[in-house]
């Protein structure tokens, strides 16, 4: 077995500006597209994204039925929902207005509509039977009203699987969004907590995706398509992450306290900055121990999220994890945990690569509790008990698990969520 000689590059193209979604009408005319549908969910239809967005197809003569009932952490039920919606007109492209849910519904309802399937068929194995893509989609354009999945960038699509209680998707290189509109306007109505959740996912994108296997470390697959879209570490990847690394820990804050455009509109930019970052090098175990933590919700109902149903938001069950993910990895690459935490505003000048771990999940414990996250899993709902079958919910992640700088099995995850209960 030969290892991995190269790594690809691949995002979609982004616009950032201020008022700029008023111009989705115009691409899509100037691609000569007749007929959109438009996915939201049930609170963003009456706020000013969606208007805008309506508006300006309407300007632009282009038809379209609006979709707005998608789920906030959207499941396998609500994305047959959606897609059934696409497969009731000949759409000839899609516009997504919303966070992560709402963009990763719009890339499952283009690829089934285009190349109807099983369900499972595209699904990441081992849940799925992780076929590739056919070929290249309808246009999907995406209007992220969060700052936090990076979803406008890439070719990753996640819900709850109900059956499993856990978290899996579909990743592939032509689900990726054909131009993400990067607007702070469509910030302007976002609660602080969501905020400060989605925020916080964006960290963890970041240090997941720098800290990640370097990709030489891969087997070579037989043909370049077989390649994934998580390489593991690259220099190209490096120059990404660490950017996204150097804007939240200037802009963070702000935008969760001081709501301002340009802070909004900064943390914006910086969730696409990580997405190309974890678009391409991939994510590791605080977001495969995550899938669980949301997919075993009991009742947690967070601030800032109008639901009728318990949710721990994606955001937060990542960024729960963070910290003892990073005390443990911190061994297999500290120079790399250490450039983080230095990113991040830490002075690491008299830092050993022994404490790199705990240097960078201090200043992560920082952040959440400047930004009001619950203290470790015991505050949603989980204790000890809980941990096996939180163990059990992580080990098929092997899309990101996979990825972790030092290899995690169950007695590694189980001390892992055991350290993440509680922290300060």
């Amino acid at each position: 077995m030969k290892n991995e000689i190269g790594f690809e590059m691949a995002a979609s193209n982004i616009r950032f500006g201020p008022g700029i979604t008023r111009e989705l009408g115009m691409d899509l005319a100037d691609m000569k597209v007749k007929h959109v549908m438009v996915l939201t969910d049930e609170n963003l239809r009456t706020l000013p994204p969606v208007h805008t967005v309506l508006q300006s197809l309407e300007d632009a003569g282009i038809g379209f039925k609006l979709f707005d009932r998608v789920e906030v952490e959207p499941t396998d039920a609500s994305f047959k929902k959606a897609i059934e919606f696409g497969q009731s007109e000949p759409f000839d492209a899609f516009v997504a207005v919303g966070g992560g849910s709402t963009m990763d519904t719009a890339k499952a309802v283009n690829l089934y509509t285009t190349y109807p399937a099983d369900f499972f068929d595209y699904i990441n194995a081992p849940i799925g039977k992780g076929k590739p893509v056919p070929g290249p989609l309808k246009p999907l354009f995406a209007v992220p009203t969060t700052a936090g999945t990076g979803s406008e960038t890439t070719g990753v699509s996640i819900f709850d699987l109900i059956e499993m209680r856990a978290k899996t998707g579909i990743a592939h290189r032509y689900l990726k969004p054909t131009l993400g509109i990067i607007d702070s306007e469509n910030t302007r109505t976002l609660p602080p907590a969501v905020a400060a959740s989605t925020g916080l996912d964006v960290l963890s994108h970041a240090l997941e995706s720098y800290t990640a296997i370097p990709y030489q470390t891969r087997t070579l697959p037989e043909r370049p398509t077989l390649r994934p879209a998580y390489q593991g570490s690259n220099p190209i990847s490096d120059v990404w992450s660490l950017q996204a690394l150097r804007m939240v820990a200037e802009y963070l804050t702000r935008a969760v306290e001081e709501q301002d455009d340009e802070s909004r509109g900064m943390m914006l930019l910086a969730a696409s900055y990580a997405g190309v970052g974890f678009g391409n090098a991939g994510c590791h175990l605080p977001h495969g121990m995550s899938y669980p933590v949301s997919g075993m919700v009991k009742s947690y109902n967070p601030d800032g999220y109008p639901v009728d149903y318990p949710i721990i938001p994606h955001g937060t069950s990542v960024i729960l994890n963070a910290p003892a993910v990073f005390r443990f990895t911190a061994a297999a690459c500290p120079e790399r945990h250490l450039e983080g935490a230095a990113v991040l505003g830490v002075d690491v000048s008299n830092i050993s690569n022994d404490d790199a771990g705990n240097v960078l999940s201090d200043r992560i414990l920082e952040f959440m509790q400047r930004l009001n996250i619950p203290n470790g899993l015991s505050e949603v709902g989980y204790g000890s008990e809980d941990i096996p079958a939180l163990v059990e919910g992580t080990l098929p992640q092997h899309r990101v698990t996979k990825l972790s700088p030092r290899p995690a099995g169950a007695e590694d995850l189980a001390a892992m969520f055991e350290d993440a209960l509680n922290y300060w």
